[in-house]
């Protein structure tokens, strides 16, 4: 075996250790009834979260297989993207760093076309690369957060295939302020309380990907909550051009 392709094994074989796969309980195809399952990529670490219940969301996904990397440093699930397998990205991290290589080859992701949702603090996911703001849809980042404040959302975009199904609703969750948003980003979730930035979901195409941001994902009250999956879900799968 060449060198080059021993160091390509050892780069899977480390990718595969720090992978968590999340599968349904039932091996059911999605929506379509003949699409096999769409691959998943969930990348956490940076913040803390209720590891169960926020995999039991995923679990609820039967068109999904969806696998969980926890970031060290940041963007080593980027490191070889020659046999990317994934249509879609969640980013549930905060804080990491991606190394230049690492940054070049999600925008070659971008580029591709594969499907993004930014879930929560994940719009601080890679706070430290400027080009990050560009591809989250904002102009600035969050300077203020306050936990468990109740407040109503609105369906902004009643229209919009990730909303559609829902009428407005009530929330405890985690609000945010400080931020803005990029002019061009589209609002599919809304709020008129002051205490959190009006938009609360946006979509956008940065590159050839569709992005979704959500704000909503700050703990287990709000996993539990009906709304919750149903947006986040066909977020995935609005990304990942399967909605």
């Amino acid at each position: 075996m060449s060198l080059h392709k021993r160091l390509s094994v050892a780069v899977v074989l480390a990718f595969s250790m720090l992978t968590t796969r999340v599968s349904p309980a039932a091996d059911t195809p999605n929506q379509s009834g003949h699409e096999k399952k769409m691959p998943v990529l969930v990348l956490v670490g940076g913040h803390g979260f209720p590891v169960a219940p926020f995999h039991k969301v995923f679990q609820g996904f039967a068109d999904m297989n969806c696998t969980f990397f926890e970031e060290k440093v940041g963007g080593e699930a980027f490191d070889n993207i020659e046999a990317w397998p994934y249509d879609a990205i969640v980013l549930y991290n905060h804080n990491k760093n991606p190394s230049e290589t690492r940054r070049h080859n999600f925008l070659k992701l971008m580029d591709r076309g594969v499907g993004l949702v930014v879930l929560h603090h994940g719009l601080h996911a890679y706070r430290d690369w400027p080009e990050f703001k560009k591809i989250a849809g904002i102009t600035s980042f969050v300077s203020q957060a306050k936990d468990d404040v109740d407040f109503k959302i609105h369906i902004e975009d009643p229209q919009h295939p990730i909303v559609k199904s829902l009428k407005d609703f009530a929330v405890k969750e985690e609000v945010y302020q400080g931020h803005g948003m990029d002019a061009k980003a589209h609002v599919i979730l809304s709020t008129n309380d002051p205490r959190n930035y009006w938009a609360l979901a946006w979509v956008h195409t940065y590159r050839n990907s569709p992005v979704c941001f959500l704000q909503l994902g700050h703990g287990e009250s709000i996993y539990g909550q009906k709304e919750f999956p149903i947006i986040l879900g066909n977020a995935i799968r609005w990304s990942a051009g399967r909605l």
